[in-house]
This record gives structure tokens, sequence and C-alpha cells, in this order.
């Protein structure tokens, strides 16, 4: 099998990462959780545009940590007559939440579905508050790195699913007890990083998960494309990698394999082995620590693009909840 970029199959399932871990790590993220408990989410529900026969959309606005207004798309089935399983979507780097006509088969199916915008990204309707130096749309990974390690966006954006799901499983007509998330790239990592912070979440199904192992990315010579801004960000300001071991272990506090051991969730992971944005190591860094029941499907000859059916399998597999 060519994996001339990447560890060989028989190694994946016993690589536990490379990516520092804070001494401080359990603790980051339950202050980050009591911070969320203490913000009022206001949610607000405006009616969409887009209508369909069988599927009640709109606008929901809730407010995240810091004051930011967060956007998702949700889609309820209409006139349901007892509560009903739902799911969660998470979209690629830089993208937004999608079309609404993509959402349809899971209502159809009797799922309410609530799709998020990731702060500032890809045309979005989520706000950036800004308050840190850094980028926007992309330099996520880095933005707030010159600031303190809650400054972190991705600590914010990681929150923001938690929320999401609490709002979800919170509706009188969803079944909280049936509730999965799904996403791919991005996605993926904020499909186990939601299922981390929230873990009444049932089913995860993220597809070759980004966010995870950063030093690993580093070593391997492949922060390009996704992982493009970690060399900028050097580049920029540490040209002579004086403060490299700082910056990883900073890195550490959003790093979703760090998180993985928290999950209680069932989960379903599709990996493309030739994968070279998002090394399939860097995947099994966080799936190797996962402890519920979880199970990967492999393409070996796919790398960061659709993996044939894998889609139908994830429909399927939540239709068992």
């Amino acid at each position: 099998m060519p994996l001339l970029f990447d560890m060989s199959l028989d190694k994946l399932p016993s690589y536990q990462g490379t990516n520092p871990r804070p001494s401080d790590f359990d603790e980051y993220w339950d202050a980050g959780l009591a911070e969320l408990a203490a913000t009022d989410p206001d949610v607000e529900l405006v009616p969409a545009d887009f209508q369909a026969p069988y599927a009640e959309c709109s606008h929901l606005y809730f407010t995240g940590t810091r004051g930011a207004r967060v956007h998702a798309k949700l889609l309820r089935p209409r006139d349901a007559q007892e509560p009903h399983p739902a799911v969660l979507m998470f979209h690629g780097y830089s993208g937004n939440a999608g079309d609404w006509q993509s959402k349809l088969g899971f209502v159809a199916a009797g799922f309410t579905v609530a799709a998020m915008d990731c702060r500032g990204q890809g045309g979005g309707k989520s706000i950036d508050v800004g308050g840190v130096p850094g980028w926007t749309l992309r330099g996520h990974i880095v933005r707030g790195l010159a600031g303190e390690p809650e400054d972190l966006l991705y600590r914010h954006t990681f929150l923001d699913t938690a929320r999401l799901a609490q709002i979800v499983m919170d509706m009188d007509d969803v079944d909280a007890e049936r509730v999965g998330a799904t996403g791919g790239s991005q996605g993926g990592g904020l499909t186990l990083a939601c299922v981390s912070l929230e873990p009444r979440v049932k089913r995860a199904a993220p597809i070759f998960p980004f966010l995870c192992d950063y030093k690993r990315v580093w070593d391997l010579d492949m922060d390009q494309n996704a992982y493009a801004e970690l060399r900028e960000w050097f580049r920029n300001f540490d040209p002579r990698h004086e403060r490299e071991e700082e910056v990883f272990t900073r890195l550490g506090y959003i790093d979703v394999q760090h998180l993985a051991s928290r999950i209680q969730a069932e989960v379903l992971m599709g990996v493309g082995l030739m994968d070279q944005v998002c090394p399939p190591s860097t995947q099994y860094a966080a799936f190797n620590k996962i402890g519920s029941p979880k199970r990967t499907v492999i393409y070996p000859d796919f790398g960061h693009e659709k993996l044939p059916d894998f889609d139908d399998m994830i429909f399927q597999w939540m239709l068992e909840m």
C-alpha cells in the first residue's frame, strides 16, 4: 500500500500522537464549559425564505462565549407528532453551513437538522468578534496564539458546537436520547469536539477529521493546504523557531486528540489512506484515544475527497437511533 508520506496501516491503530498535551488541559476545558454555562444563549429563530412541504426551515441564532452571535440552519419536520431524533452538521474549513436542500433527506426521515456556521468563515452568518491579533476566514488555528490560551479562537468554536447541541437537545420536539453529529475535515474535528464537550450526544460520524495532532503535521512537512498557516505563523512571528515547543504546547489546548478521551458517543469514522491534507496518523491520534464503541471505514486509494457511499452509510447508521 503506497503510504509513502505517512506510517503503514498496521501501525496506525497503536499511534498515540505527537503534539504535546498541556498539563492543565482538563482544567482549561472545564473552565471553558463553566464559561459557556454562564453565558445566556439568547436563542432566536427567524423563518427562512427557503421552505419545503415537509420541512420547516429557520435561521437559528444564539450567543456564544465572548458575546459572539452564532448562526445555524435549522430544519424541522412539519407536524411532528412525537419527539424525534436530530443530527448536528459541521462544515469544512473556510466553508459554511451549505444549502438547505442538502439536508432534506434527514428531515424526510424524521430528523431535526442543525447545521452551524463557524465564526468568521466562508460567507456564513456567524460573527468572529475579534479581540486578538490575527486573521479571519482562515488563520483560525493560529488566531489567538499571541494572547492567553483562552484567546484561541477554536476554543470558542468548539464551545459553540456544544452550545448548539444543548439547544437542539432542549427542544420540546427532539428526543435528547437520539442525537448524532457529523461533518468532514474541519467538520469532522468539530464533530469529535462536540461529542467530547457534550457527552449526551449518542453518535458521531466524523470524516477525515482536521484539527488533530498539529506537531505530527509539522514533522511530516505537510503544513500545506488547510494547515499552511502553521508555517506562515512561524515565518512571521518566530522565524528561528525559538518558541516552537511553547507554540505546539499551546496548540495542544485545541488539539482534538486530547479531547477524545472524554467521548462517550458511538463513533463511525471514515478515513482515506492517501489523505495528504489531514494525514491518516493525525486522525488516528484522536481515534485511538476514544474509549467508547468505535470503528473506522478505510478507503485505501482515496485522499481528502468524497468517500464513495460513506454518506449513505452515515445516513443509515443515524437511522438506527
